[in-house]
């Protein structure tokens, strides 16, 4: 059984930075790819990022890219998103994917 535990949201001010955290279990976290989903409300939820298993390459929606980076520690198991330079509409429920698998989901919230 795979879970995957996210960690890391608050409410923080526009043009500020967090950082999330996705801890996995499970033997064969690092020959999967994993993801960075989020759900505003109201709204589907979307892809933000991914990274893939062996050669760990980031891909990212075109909303975040140039602000957020995703990266991995197999070692540890865990899937980082780094986030800078936040804005209101990146107030949402980021989501820790991994085929099949979801966390339960951190609150980002941007306001002034």
């Amino acid at each position: 059984q795979v879970q995957l535990v996210e960690s890391g949201g608050g409410l923080v001010q526009p043009g500020v930075s967090l950082r999330l955290s996705c801890a996995a279990s499970g033997r064969t976290f690092s020959r999967y790819a994993m993801g960075w989903f989020r759900q505003a409300p109201g709204k589907e939820r979307e892809f933000v990022a991914g990274i893939t298993w062996s050669r760990r390459i980031p891909y990212y929606a075109d909303s975040v890219k140039d602000r957020f980076t995703i990266s991995r520690d197999n070692a540890k198991n865990t899937v980082y998103l780094q986030m800078n330079r936040l804005k209101f509409e990146d107030t949402a429920v980021y989501y820790c994917n991994r085929v099949g698998f979801w966390g339960q989901g951190t609150q980002v919230t941007v306001s002034s």
